[in-house]
């Protein structure tokens, strides 16, 4: 007697005879599974095709080299599980297709730095370093999802006033990236650039919108000021607080001059190139419409090195004339800078691309102009 052929078998054969197959029982193809970690992807070097979902951290332009600003191309990009990440062993360096690069090339869209998208390519070597090549498509990079987004990233000071506040702040924002004194000038030419001209840049003290390409020492030219004048406390332009774009700006050279290393009060005499500001012997003003953007620099500056790190304690006095001492004043007059010129848009803007591009870090007294007055009541 014969067996009788099972239903299970005939259907299977029907939907494979149909093309069906893989919707009974066999692997879907790995293009079409849930997307893979970086640190995944630079293990599974294998040639097949995965989606890699990761934080844009940079361009790579060699084996060990990724940039993250001046990119030279729209042609490739690294990925890390990390935005904050720096070490190239860690990256996924992923090639950009013609069709994708006018909407994900870096050169074309800088804005895409630390931001998280998916990415769909074979798993192989780029550069000569774990890769993503002969990529299919790609998706996300329309929101902002850096590391700590802002609304978690000051949870360690909540409930906090005071001393306390002071010292959460301080340990929330010293976990940052830090800059060399050469790439300040990269960075500033993003964090300062004029909203109206893209290829200026905004001079913090006098206002002026100066041409990128004029940066140097000559008359006229722009240079980097530290607001938090780097004699105080003689940490120079060392790596740190010499190098922290916070505090950095830039500024016409003749100004920055004048400036020197003074305090800040309201006093002295109108300073040439720089309408509204004043100076005097031992201290200077900038124009009122950024006073308060200088008050919540020194702020954070003082918040952010408490001689924990190899470089002093910076502190916030209320005296004129500190000369080479770690502190800066005038503390009252700073306070009444902070309260009559409340953060801005571009100063709101500048916080946002130096966390989400540069350093990773925030000024908290622009997100939270009322911690001041907790702090130095």
């Amino acid at each position: 007697m014969s067996r009788l052929v099972r239903p299970t078998l005939i259907v299977g054969v029907v939907l494979a005879l149909l093309g069906f197959a893989n919707i009974i029982g066999t692997a879907t193809p790995s293009n079409a599974a849930t997307a893979i970690t970086v640190s995944t992807a630079i293990g599974r070097q294998d040639g097949t095709v995965a989606s890699v979902t990761g934080y844009v951290v940079g361009q790579p332009t060699a084996t060990n080299t990724v940039v993250r600003s001046n990119f030279p191309n729209n042609y490739a990009l690294a990925l890390a599980d990390s935005a904050t990440q720096t070490s190239t062993s860690s990256m996924l360096y992923v090639q950009i297709t013609s069709g994708f690069r006018a909407s994900y090339g870096l050169q074309s869209n800088p804005g895409l730095l630390g931001q998280k998208i998916t990415v769909t390519g074979s798993l192989g070597a780029y550069f000569a370093h774990p890769g993503l090549t002969n990529t299919t498509a790609f998706s996300g990079g329309g929101t902002t999802d850096p590391p700590g987004d802002p609304g978690d990233y000051y949870a360690g000071a909540a409930g906090k006033s005071g001393a306390a506040l002071k010292a959460a702040l301080h340990t929330i924002i010293s976990s940052q990236t830090k800059l060399t004194y050469d790439q300040v000038w990269d960075a500033l030419e993003v964090t300062d650039q004029d909203p109206n001209n893209s290829n200026n840049v905004i001079e913090v003290y006098s206002g002026r919108s100066i041409a990128k390409s004029s940066e140097g020492g000559g008359v006229d030219d722009w240079n980097r000021e530290h607001v938090w004048a780097k004699s105080h406390g003689d940490f120079g332009t060392a790596t740190g607080p010499g190098t922290d774009i916070h505090h950095l700006r830039p500024e016409d050279v003749s100004v920055n001059s004048a400036r020197g290393n003074l305090d800040f009060d309201n006093s002295g005499t109108a300073v040439a190139q720089c309408t509204g500001c004043t100076a005097d012997s031992d201290s200077f003003a900038p124009r009122p419409a950024v006073r308060g953007d200088v008050a919540r620099m020194i702020f954070y500056m003082a918040v952010r090195y408490e001689g924990d790190d190899g470089f002093p304690n910076l502190e916030v006095n209320n005296s004129v004339g500190n000369g080479t001492a770690p502190y800066i004043g005038k503390l009252t007059v700073l306070k009444a800078w902070a309260a009559a010129d409340p953060p801005d848009a571009f100063e709101q803007h500048r916080n946002d691309v130096i966390y989400n591009q540069f350093q990773h870090n925030r000024n908290p007294f622009i997100d939270h102009p009322e911690w001041i007055s907790s702090i130095w009541p």
